[in-house]
């Protein structure tokens, strides 16, 4: 039988407990989950792409069902490529749905066989995002409870505390 597969795109700048979570949660109904480190953004990134894709892998260090790695262009092509058909997402808040039907309805558009899955991650993780994190972050504040300590770490060295 074949092996079924997610992929979970995202900046993951940084990454969280949500984020975390949401692949524990995808676990449940596939055999592995791709984090699919995002190469290119509208957003201001803190980290590179290096860094990013090197502490998502310290994070699943040992785990065979999360597999790290990268892309640059459109989802539904790096998809293609992989010969892969299932997209994961997390959804917190209505504002994040709406957003991100308007992505799954363009992904279907640019490829039919492609289906994205939405998933919420637990209420304790629904308020933390990569931009809250960097926020308190940079103002010095404890995070230890939104990220992995691996994060927290890099975190701290990025602002020079």
């Amino acid at each position: 039988m074949k092996e079924k597969i997610a992929v979970y795109p995202g900046s993951f700048d940084p990454v969280t407990n949500g984020h975390i979570d949401v692949v524990k949660r995808a676990l449940v109904f596939v055999d592995k989950v791709i984090v699919a480190v995002a190469d290119y953004s509208r957003k201001n990134l803190l980290f590179t792409k290096e860094e990013r894709i090197d502490l998502i892998k310290t994070v699943y260090q040992g785990n065979k069902r999360v597999e790290v790695d990268s892309f640059n262009g459109l989802l539904v092509d790096y998809l293609k490529k992989k010969g892969i058909n299932l997209i994961v997402r997390g959804l917190r808040a209505v504002s994040d749905f709406e957003y991100e039907f308007q992505m799954a309805l363009a992904n279907r558009k640019l490829s039919r066989d492609i289906e994205t899955v939405f998933l919420m991650p637990g209420e304790e993780f629904f308020f933390i995002s990569s931009s809250i994190v960097k926020e308190i972050a940079s103002l010095k504040g404890n995070v230890s409870e939104m990220v992995p300590e691996i994060v927290a770490k890099a975190l701290k060295k990025k602002f020079n505390y």
